[in-house]
Order: C-alpha cells, then structure tokens, then sequence
C-alpha cells in the first residue's frame, strides 16, 4: 500500500472515530509505530488530524469541544444501549437502595431502561421495593418522574442549556451530602494519565462532587471517550471501581486500568 493511500485510510479512521492511537494504526497497517508517527505528521500539516500524546483526533477536536445533549443522543446509540444494559445488571431488584445518575446520553439511556423495568408490575405477594434515584440532569429526572418503585431526589442549581444538567455550588453542596450506593458517571474522556475529564469546569466539579460521595463508581463511557482528553480533569482512574465500555481499551489505557484495579466490562 502505497503512503498516500494509507494516510488517506487513516483520515478516515480519525474521521469515523474521533481518535486513533499509534499503537492500533501499526497493528491495523503492519507497519512500525515510527511509520506511523510520519504519517500523522504529514497529515497534521494538511489540517487532516491533530497530533496529541499516543495517537491523532480529528483536527477539530478541541479540549473544549462540547456537543449538546440532543446531539450526542443520536450518536452510536447502539454502542450506549449495550453499555446501559450492562450497567442495569448492576441495579439490584430484590432490594432496595440508592443510586445516582450523572448527566450524559449513556447514563440518559440507561434512564430509559430504568424506567422500563420499574413499570414491569410485581407478583400481588412481592412488595415493590423503592429505589432511590438521584439525579441533577433534567432529562434523566423527566424519564423517572412518575416510574412506580422509584424515589426520585433532584439537584438543584442553575441548568446548563447544552447538558440540561444543574450546575454550581448548590449542586457540588447537595452531592456532597448524599451516600449512594452506587454513581453512574459520563465523561467526555478517559485517558490513562489524565484521567476522566470534561469540557466545561462547572460540570467537572459536579461530576467531582458525585466521583467523592458515592460508594461505587461505574463509568458509562463508549469507545470515542477512551484516550481521549478534555479541558478539565475531575478524576483520576484511581478514583474508579468500574468502567463499561463497547470496545477493548487500547493497551496504554488497559495497562493503565488494570494498575488503578478498575474492572473494565465490554459490552
């Protein structure tokens, strides 16, 4: 394959993705990780992608690039219902507890199926049991409002129009005086020595808030957000118990998760 043939496939890639990483690029190409590099150099001279540690985004994917919550909705919702269902399993039936749902199209999906479950009515000798839901996001909060065995508690605080999520020191406040059993994260990027990172500093202090109070934090997160980086950093891998995904990390981030002990569920 001649050079300009590959690096027009690798445009490609970067385009369809988001990101690629050196490492998957010589193993896809057969070719030296050094080879690689050069091709990325000459494409990032063209404008075509933009080199950051380890690998290439498409050239504007910015550290504080930010889709709307209605544009990410749409995106690869195949990938975020399977990363849902496998977060659900997490949710006890049989018993009662509390759990909170962070902003974002994947933890939104998971919302759904929620609330689906909640309205499959139980054996007249079962007594429902109530599970608590905490949310700041106004969607998620819209899908669970009237779901039956539900207890749902909202986060007040100024809404964010592109997230729909309440932000501010109200919010970060209330958080810090919950307990959940259980935290289900979104994030805009998870990278091996960044961490977990979001565009908007406002929202990465919630989501702070929400990463130091829960018992249990499971990041629902699909393979565009794996090795990425965003402006602001609000946990580092260590902070995390579990991380669902739709596809194998690349092997930095895997190395990476497995020194920080997070369980990495492919779904």
């Amino acid at each position: 394959m001649f050079a300009e043939e590959r690096q027009q496939k690798i445009a490609e890639l970067v385009a369809g993705t988001g990101r690629v990483s050196v490492t998957l690029l010589a193993e896809r190409f057969r070719i030296t990780t050094e080879t690689v590099r050069r091709d990325l150099a000459t494409l990032e001279t063209t404008g075509t992608v933009r080199r950051v540690h380890g690998g290439a985004v498409a050239a504007d994917r910015f550290s504080t690039t930010e889709e709307s919550i209605n544009e990410r909705t749409i995106q690869r919702p195949d990938q975020k219902m399977r990363i849902a269902q496998a977060a659900l399993v997490l949710i006890p039936q049989a018993k009662s507890g509390s759990i909170l749902l962070d902003a974002g199209s994947t933890t939104e999906a998971l919302a759904d199926l929620l609330s689906r479950r909640a309205a499959v009515e139980p054996s007249a000798t079962e007594p429902r049991p109530e599970l608590v839901v905490i949310t700041h996001a106004v969607p998620i909060a819209a899908k669970l409002s009237s779901a039956p065995g539900i207890a749902l508690q909202i986060l007040g605080g100024r809404v964010r129009g592109l997230t729909q999520a309440a932000v501010g020191q109200s919010t970060v406040e209330a958080a810090h005086r919950m307990r959940p059993d259980i935290a289900f994260i979104g994030t805009n990027g998870i990278h091996p020595i960044f961490g977990l990172s979001t565009p908007d500093p406002e929202e990465a202090a919630v989501k702070a808030a929400f990463v130091h109070s829960a018992r249990r934090i499971v990041v629902l997160a699909d393979s565009s957000k794996l090795d990425a980086e965003t402006l602001v950093q609000f946990a580092s891998l260590k902070d995390l118990d579990t991380l669902i995904t739709d596809s194998e990390p690349s092997p930095e981030l895997a190395a990476a998760l497995t020194e920080a002990g997070v369980d990495v569920v492919i779904a």
